[in-house]
């Protein structure tokens, strides 16, 4: 479970995200990343027992997203996130971006899964699969459980225009204008922090199964 610390440790940053604080508060944020690290293990051996395409030798370490902001070229100059992310990639660390993800900030934790926002040569991969597979597709972002977990597949970011390669009447333009792959379902603070949290999540990870595995065979 996440530790009710951590969900405190993350509160206190929110309102005091500077040096000097996060300094004096060093121990409190070290044990609450602990915690991140140890339930981003507990995850991983759970997820590939779900999906064969993790890694269980993952490195839990480097699943846990750094807190430090890269402020180089930000108009926001605050140093620190006010969230923990636990990035669990399908295809590997550095080949693909179909992964679930974990995301932990008080009021607003969720579990994601999909593809945000593919590069170029992804992103006309996914679309040719969209465009010979698309009933197989919609099966999956249609079915009344997804929906109701997850919302509507189609309410992304996508094209204002037609992509190119494509015609204005495909029965499936909607989709094929889509930039992004992505659902994800909110989890409540009090919900994280019970015993069966660990359970809850990877049941819902569960239901995302067969996006990842519609995404990542666009890619194959």
């Amino acid at each position: 479970m996440i530790n009710p610390a951590t969900l405190d440790f993350l509160k206190e940053l929110i309102k005091n995200n500077n040096r000097e604080w996060f300094q004096e508060h060093k121990g409190d944020y070290d044990k609450a990343r602990e915690n991140m690290i140890e339930f981003a293990t507990s995850l991983i051996g759970e997820l590939h027992n779900i999906d064969p395409g993790i890694d269980e030798a993952l490195d839990s370490k480097k699943s846990v997203m750094r807190i430090y902001r890269d402020i180089r070229f930000s108009k926001n100059k605050t140093p620190y996130k006010n969230n923990f992310g636990i990035s669990i990639p399908t295809m590997g660390l550095r080949n693909g971006g179909v992964e679930y993800y974990l995301h932990i900030t008080p009021g607003e934790s969720f579990i994601a899964g999909g593809y945000w926002m593919p590069e170029n040569d992804h992103l006309k991969a996914i679309r040719q699969e969209i465009d010979y597979n698309a009933a197989d597709l919609k099966k999956i972002i249609d079915e009344p459980a997804f929906v109701k977990l997850f919302g509507d597949f189609r309410n992304q970011e996508k094209l204002k225009t037609v992509p190119k390669g494509y015609e204005a009447d495909n029965e499936n333009i909607e989709l094929l204008k889509l930039k992004s792959f992505v659902v994800w379902h909110k989890i409540k603070d009090a919900d994280l922090s019970k015993a069966d949290a660990l359970q809850n999540v990877t049941a819902l990870c569960t239901k995302l199964y067969p996006l990842t595995v519609f995404l990542r065979n666009a890619l194959a």
